[in-house]
């Protein structure tokens, strides 16, 4: 499935699509994933993290869905308007027609809503001969746990869960609406140059005229906020299509009332096919929204580090003495995992989880991400006086807890370890609180911070290098390695070329690398959990960045260049890889993976002299 864009390709037959044949929308409250047969199969509201209004891609039957398809055998193909975050669908008909299916929810302009409601807004248009499409229209509230009742209105659908849900779907007055089972069903006839809309407003119990929602107009005002925001984006490079495409999807992932970032707006998609390992993303982790903050800096995009700051500023201070690895995106703390017991999974994979049980790991490698993303950050802001408590007070906290196990960057399941990358990662919280402090004339436990990051950096050297292997391992005992130890070089523990820098690298590629050694596995040694997983994308990414940054240019731009081709139709990459057919697993579309890309390049456009 995973096609150039602008390819023509068939949706194959069966309920659920490739992860790959899907485009995202969204307005930084939530977002949706439309398929390439004009399907929405994933959308919560109003909130990211909200229960689902349609899942059909995590069961096919019972999630339910809002799709508009040809009712004729097509051909379809998405894009995005250049600059934007708006999704086109066409469908070339086997009887001539073409129709177009745009999609978008509109977003914010200089930070004022265009609505004040949730709104997914959808225009057809045939734009050759003519077409029949069918508009399905199946909301399921609550992963489809609450009833749904349907009552048709003057110029549209109400959709109730008889207790405080409503979302109103308007269309035109012509438009006859059958109502079955809880499902709204319509035939639309249009001829070249037709086009009438429909819109859906979540939390409204009034359906209005579907000319009263401005569509068009909030069309327009979307379109200018895009490109508005790309027009600032720093990177000018050979790939500014899939730099831009990548910061477009992470700012997507921004929650815009608190500053927070989701992992993933998906949750429960497998990293194997019929496999256990399904887990809820759309929270924050802190060293995921770190790593975004990272990307986007790099790129020129500020005012989304200011933000998270100040989210962080307050989840931390309901934190007590440590960091959680992840937050609600409203900050909330306590995220328990359960299980959908009615829903398949996608293709079968159960169980379906939401929540999330690694809420309450020790991470350690989290203190060192959020403390680099402040050293980045200060550089451009004003350090306050409570910011720099609460920084000052993190290290403190790791130059007391550094030696302690945690579950690692993996959130293993198989219990605590002394993982080397979360003893790096420590280092460089110290390193970063240190390197703030002297530039700034700030207060702070200095001596003991420099007495304990030459404390971890000696025994790192000693404890967590293998002889053997000639590699950085996974953890102090053992010689399985970890692609997280690719960053040792990048995160400046030690110089980018060092010899053990560059072992570790060669091991990688030996060890934890698909038989081409294109695709980088993120280890391979058992975890505590059965079955199998993918190819890790940030890691392939991780693999490029740090041979380009150890001097092998040639080589880190050719597996770079590689994992471009890995991309969907629409430039978007999940989680992980199958490496023998490169389809799609894991959550989707997936911050860490376009973040990985975008630093990659920007890397590149400085070996090469041009920044």
């Amino acid at each position: 499935m995973e096609m150039p864009q602008g390819e023509v390709g068939v949706i194959p037959d069966g309920a659920y699509k490739p992860i790959s044949a899907y485009g995202i929308i969204g307005d930084m409250r939530t977002a949706a994933l439309v398929g390439l047969d004009g399907s929405i199969d994933w959308c919560c509201f109003p909130r990211f993290d909200s229960a689902s209004l349609f899942a059909a891609i995590l069961d096919a039957r019972k999630g339910g869905k809002f799709q508009i398809t040809p009712t004729a055998p097509y051909t379809s193909t998405q894009r995005y308007l250049p600059a934007t975050n708006v999704l086109v669908t066409s469908f070339n008909t086997d009887h001539g027609g073409v129709v177009e299916v745009t999609d978008f929810m509109p977003s914010l302009e200089r930070g004022q809503e265009l609505s004040a409601y949730h709104e997914i807004h959808r225009r057809i248009a045939c734009t050759r001969g003519q077409a029949e499409v069918e508009v399905i229209f199946e909301p399921r509230f609550d992963y489809a746990l609450s009833p749904v009742r349907l009552i048709p209105r003057r110029h549209g659908v109400l959709a109730t869960d008889l207790d405080d849900d409503a979302v109103a779907l308007a269309s035109a007055e012509w438009v006859w609406w059958e109502l079955e089972d809880g499902r709204a069903r319509t035939r639309l006839h249009l001829r070249e140059g037709e086009t009438t809309w429909v819109v859906l407003r979540y939390d409204d119990d009034e359906v209005n005229p579907v000319e009263s929602y401005e569509s068009q107009t909030k069309l327009e005002a979307t379109i200018a906020f895009w490109d508005d925001w790309v027009s600032r984006i720093r990177y000018h490079g050979p790939y500014r299509a899939e730099v831009e495409r990548s910061a477009l999807v992470l700012k997507l992932l921004f929650y815009a009332p608190t500053g927070a970032v989701v992992a993933a707006p998906t949750t429960l998609l497998p990293e194997t096919l019929g496999g256990v390992r399904n887990w809820d993303y759309h929270f924050t982790w802190l060293r995921d929204a770190s790593f975004t903050l990272y990307a986007l800096h790099v790129l020129g995009q500020y005012d989304e580090a200011n933000r998270f700051m100040s989210y962080l500023k307050r989840v931390a201070r309901k934190s007590g003495d440590h960091l959680q690895i992840m937050y609600g995106i409203g900050g909330e703390r306590h995220l328990p995992e359960g299980e959908l017991t009615h829903f398949e999974g996608y293709r079968g994979s159960a169980p379906v989880r939401i929540g999330n049980g690694a809420f309450d790991q020790l991470q350690l490698d989290v203190y060192g991400e959020v403390l680099d993303t402040a050293f980045l950050w200060h550089h451009n802001n004003r350090m306050t006086e409570g910011l720099w408590s609460l920084l000052a007070r993190l290290a403190d906290w790791v130059a007391d807890n550094w030696r302690r196990k945690d579950s690692s960057i993996w959130e293993v399941r198989a219990g605590v370890q002394h993982y080397v990358f979360s003893k790096v990662m420590c280092w460089v919280a110290l390193d970063r609180a240190i390197r703030m402090a002297e530039e700034l004339d700030l207060p702070g436990d200095l001596d003991r911070w420099r007495a304990e990051r030459s404390a971890i950096h000696a025994e790192v050297m000693e404890k967590g290098w293998s002889e053997a292997k000639q590699s950085f391992v996974q953890y102090y005992g053992t010689e399985a390695l970890d692609a997280a130890n690719l960053l040792i070089g990048i995160v400046g523990f030690l110089p980018r070329d060092h010899p053990r820098v560059r072992s570790t690298i060669e091991a990688t590629i030996r060890e934890l690398t698909s038989d081409d050694q294109e695709l980088v596995y993120r280890y391979i040694n058992p975890d505590g959990l059965p079955g199998d997983e993918g190819v890790f994308s940030i890691c392939t990414f991780w693999l490029a960045e740090a041979l380009i940054l150890a001097g092998d240019v040639e080589r880190g731009e050719r597996i770079f260049r590689r994992m471009l081709r890995h991309a969907n139709h629409l430039g978007l990459y999940s989680e992980e890889l199958d490496p023998t057919t490169g389809e799609f697993l894991g959550n989707f579309p997936q911050a860490f993976t376009h973040i990985a890309l975008i630093n990659t390049a920007q890397i590149l456009e400085w070996a090469h002299g041009r920044a």
